[in-house]
């Protein structure tokens, strides 16, 4: 199995709630409206047309399966999910996880484990914090 990865960070949000069911966000933009509630960071330095070909390929196979980690100091959250050849991954603003099968433009994977819901509440707690700085590792195996 290859493996491909790729890193960036984003920065957490006093508003962050990070209580919806079903999707999990990320977003470039820099700030958070109380509705946002499947945003887990802001100030992000990629959306899904930001992230490099070679794993944007990778994640467009089906059945390629996608981890996403958060990483704040040595504290770790793991979603586990799948790619599709229907993702389209060309968003300028967003990233987002579904639990669905649901595509559009801001899409990163589909199927996943964990919404925004699932996260641990201790983590969640971290990312809470204006200032904390949150490492995002993409990963896609095919």
């Amino acid at each position: 199995m290859n493996k491909i990865e790729e890193s960036f960070y984003a920065y957490g949000h006093e508003k962050i709630k990070s209580t919806h069911k079903t999707t999990l966000e990320i977003t470039k933009e820099d700030y958070l409206t109380e509705k946002g509630d499947c945003i887990v960071a802001i100030k992000s330095e990629k959306s899904c047309a930001d992230l490099n070909n070679d794993l944007k390929n990778a994640i467009r196979k089906d059945g390629s399966k996608v981890l996403i980690k958060l990483v704040v100091g040595n504290e770790i959250e793991t979603v586990e999910a799948y790619g599709s050849k229907k993702l389209i991954l060309n968003n300028s603003t967003s990233i987002v996880i579904r639990k669905s099968e649901y595509i559009d433009d801001r899409t990163l994977a589909i199927r996943s484990n964990k919404s925004a819901n699932d996260l641990r509440r201790d983590f969640i707690d971290l990312l809470k914090d204006n200032n904390v700085k949150i490492k995002i590792v993409i990963e896609v195996l095919v």
